[in-house]
């Protein structure tokens, strides 16, 4: 059963955390089941990047993001080669070393 560490995040999970995965389970659902509250304001629909991740390892496990994720990546904060919605990011075989960015954009908090 592969494994995902989260990184540590100041807010989510301070002193990051290690836990099981199911292959086939997003990561977002992973870290939600785990009690890490990942924003998704889109309700996972890959309609916006708030729930959006950086896979410092294992991310050539992962399936190829498709062409909506890809558009949607575009938009995100601190983009990087290795980011992907985790709402679409569906664990592999392997571990993964996942980093929640320190910032997302999410229009609807920030219009009120």
């Amino acid at each position: 059963m592969p494994k995902i560490t989260f990184l540590p995040h100041v807010e989510l999970c301070p002193e990051g955390l290690v836990v099981e995965a199911q292959t086939g389970e997003s990561i977002l659902d992973v870290a939600l089941r785990n009690g890490i509250e990942i924003e998704h304001a889109c309700e996972k629909s890959c309609a916006c990047t708030t729930c959006h991740v950086i896979v410092r390892e294992g991310f050539d496990s992962l399936e190829e993001p498709s062409m909506a994720e890809e558009d949607q990546l575009d938009k995100a904060w601190g983009l990087e080669l290795d980011s992907r919605l985790s709402c679409q990011a569906f664990v592999g075989e392997e571990d993964l070393i996942v980093e929640i960015p320190r910032y997302t954009i999410n229009h609807a908090r920030e219009n009120h």
